[in-house]
């Protein structure tokens, strides 16, 4: 692993949501995952354990000497990031303000829906950062917590009727608000975007975060001339629980196996 590499970070499986456009963006780089598996979800958690643990986890990827941080987590982004980013040296990238400024641009009727964690909504981050950027914007949040822990047991398939039953139990109370842009407030969520799509409807925009922060993350590092720009990227994948779940399903998520690939670690340490 190259001293010079990207971290990534989310309390699961969910990140590689953001891991995998990153790996396609920026095919040259070295990078580096952590799945907080021993203690998702965060967004049931208080404030005070998110902030304690995304310090843990950024604890952790800076053993490896990180160049940037991306925080492929919306309750980290929407809870800790403001008061935790000034303590490292390098540029630390969450979820929220690259989704809103997204969402700004591709809505037409000025009405925006936030799916996300409890911690995600009770936080209001998503609102501030539309509202802010365009007061004519209206938000309808929704927190939808059965999302999380369906995702990380595997029900990912659209025609599941656990996530089936999930989507419409949240979604109906977002359809009479008439939101033209959606956003999958948790990087979780966009991995169910196609049963959430099929329920919205075609015409609804879906923002995936992940993706967003993506293009943030390497547009930051290009314009600050730190980009790696030849070579193969390695990957290399850490969590705080077992690695066999996260081999079986985050093969599904990256499109490729990642057996072999995955490394348990104990977070408490950091």
């Amino acid at each position: 692993m190259n001293k010079n590499a990207i971290g990534v970070f989310d309390s699961g499986l969910g990140g590689l949501t953001a891991m995998k456009e990153l790996c396609k963006i920026m095919p040259h780089e070295d990078i580096v995952y952590f799945g907080d598996t021993s203690r998702v979800p965060y967004g049931t958690r208080s404030a005070d354990t998110i902030i304690r643990y995304a310090r843990q986890d950024l604890n952790f990827l800076s053993t490896f000497e990180i160049k940037a941080a991306l925080v492929a987590c919306g309750t980290i982004s929407a809870v800790a990031l403001d008061t935790i980013k000034s303590d490292y040296s390098f540029p630390i990238v969450g979820v929220i303000e690259s989704a809103a400024k997204a969402a700004l641009k591709i809505s037409k009727n000025r009405r925006i829906g936030i799916l996300g964690t409890q911690a995600t909504v009770n936080s209001g981050a998503y609102e501030r950062k539309l509202t802010e950027a365009d007061p004519n914007c209206k938000t309808m949040s929704i927190p939808c917590p059965l999302f999380v822990p369906l995702v990380e047991n595997g029900h990912t398939d659209p025609n599941d009727p656990l996530t089936n039953g999930a989507i419409e139990l949240y979604l109906s109370k977002l359809l009479p608000f008439k939101a033209d842009t959606i956003i999958l407030g948790c990087t979780h969520y966009p991995i169910i975007a196609q049963a959430i799509r099929r329920f919205v409807g075609s015409e609804t925009n879906l923002i995936n975060p992940g993706k967003e922060a993506a293009l943030t993350i390497s547009s930051l590092l290009h314009e600050n001339g730190m980009s790696n720009n030849a070579g193969v990227g390695k990957h290399s994948y850490y969590v705080s629980d077992s690695t066999d779940n996260f081999e079986t399903y985050g093969s599904v998520f990256m499109g490729r196996s990642i057996n072999g690939e995955v490394h348990k670690i104990d977070i408490e340490k950091y």
